[in-house]
């Protein structure tokens, strides 16, 4: 039973999270997801008891988590993204989960479940946190906003297969049958969605973009639920088909509504981040497990631990294999960004718990150093960047020999 006033306190702590990055913005930049975190768990259960979770909140929490992944499907511009760049990011990740779950065996005490949850969440990227930051700056569309969105992607599509083939609970050659069979049908809707659409279609979302018909918001909610339904009948995970909807709907849209595919976009953000993704974060911090971080000294120390670990698990590989053209201080930055974790974590961690693999401590340490990572290390990144001129920097020349993404994949 829904408990009364939650769904109030958790959008009226969305109203408030950006109010208080204009507040604090003069001073200190904290993104605004560690707002809507902390705000959640202020109003939880383990602070000041006002909100508490309910399957309605649940639901919408979880719309939440998949219209976030969506949106960074949508971000990624393959026509940018190929080559020698995700050559490299597709070198990295896998580098990244080896390292991760070998790691996880040390912290699992050689528990091969445990390992492999600590290990695929030591390896995520939170894309669509990092994106809208390097957006706002200016530099999603240069040479190093193509770069992190190469490397962000592969980090967030990665642990989102791994999921579906070592945290299914079935077999993981059943699990890559299913995988496999999901990425036929899919393979075959971007096929349909690169074929032209008929007249009709885009003058149907311009004569609709101003009037209560809204057709390709709906339309592009349609193919979104669709998605997330196929991954569900494959048994595998949601947000593979969340990933899978935002690259589709960006190929369809592009090629049916090229004038209007921005205006679109913007009405399907104006509802997943003016609604949808901040109840997801703070229903995350109101159900984040504080008296389990607090309660245990060990577990707090691991805080900081798998902070390091964030780092070297999955900035260790990036920084190594990244464009021989970047400086030595963007690869740090670009480490960083892909270090930057957070809504994976809490998605690997939920299922860890809810099958009995992960304790609440162990998850709650990782989900705190993912918090920790959301507010330092895109700060960080963003601080090497200005320090060598950030956004005049974006657009170098590149060296003579560098590898040119350009090339056929």
């Amino acid at each position: 039973m829904a408990h009364p006033g939650t769904l109030v306190l958790i959008l009226a702590a969305a109203v408030l999270a950006p109010l208080l990055v204009h507040f604090t913005g003069r001073r200190v930049r904290v993104p605004l997801v560690i707002f809507e975190i902390a705000l959640g768990i202020l109003i939880g259960p383990h602070v000041l008891g006002w909100a508490y979770p309910d399957e309605v909140v649940d639901t919408l929490a979880d719309l939440g988590l998949s219209m976030l992944i969506f949106l960074a499907g949508y971000e990624i511009e393959f026509a940018a993204v190929r080559g020698d760049t995700l050559r490299r990011s597709l070198w990295a990740w896998p580098l990244s989960l080896a390292l991760g779950i070998g790691l996880g065996f040390l912290v699992s005490g050689s528990d091969v479940f445990e390992a492999f949850v600590v290990g695929t969440a030591l390896t995520s990227t939170a894309l669509g946190t990092v994106l809208p930051m390097l957006r706002d700056r200016g530099e999603l569309k240069g040479r190093f906003g193509t770069v992190v969105s190469a490397f962000g992607a592969v980090g967030e599509f990665g642990p989102v297969v791994a999921m579906a083939l070592l945290l299914s609970g079935r077999r993981p050659a059943e699990s890559a049958v299913l995988l496999a069979a999901f990425g036929v049908v899919t393979a075959a809707a971007v096929f349909w969605a690169l074929r032209p659409r008929p007249p009709w279609f885009g003058e149907l979302t311009e004569r609709t973009l101003h009037s209560s018909g809204q057709f390709a918001v709906r339309f592009v909610m349609l193919l979104l639920a669709c998605m997330l339904g196929l991954a569900e009948v494959f048994g595998l995970d949601v947000l593979l088909g969340a990933f899978a909807a935002g690259v589709l709907t960006r190929l369809v849209l592009h090629q049916a509504a090229p004038t209007a595919g921005e205006e679109v976009l913007g009405k399907v953000e104006a509802m997943g981040f003016g609604f949808l993704v901040p109840l997801f974060y703070v229903v995350t911090g109101i159900e984040f497990d504080l008296d389990a971080l607090l309660g245990d000294p060990v577990t707090l120390l691991l805080v900081p631990a798998f902070l390091l670990l964030y780092l070297l698990v999955r900035g260790g590989p990036v920084y190594l294999l990244a464009p021989k053209d970047l400086s030595r201080t963007d690869r740090a930055a670009l480490a960083l960004f892909a270090s930057t974790c957070l809504p994976l974590v809490v998605a690997i961690t939920t299922i860890g718990v809810d099958q009995g693999i992960l304790g609440t401590e162990r998850a709650a340490s990782l989900v705190g150093a993912a918090m920790i990572s959301v507010l330092v290390l895109p700060l960080l990144a963003m601080r090497l960047r200005s320090a060598r001129g950030g956004r005049a920097g974006r657009d170098e020349p590149r060296p003579r020999g560098a590898a040119d993404d350009t090339e056929a994949w």
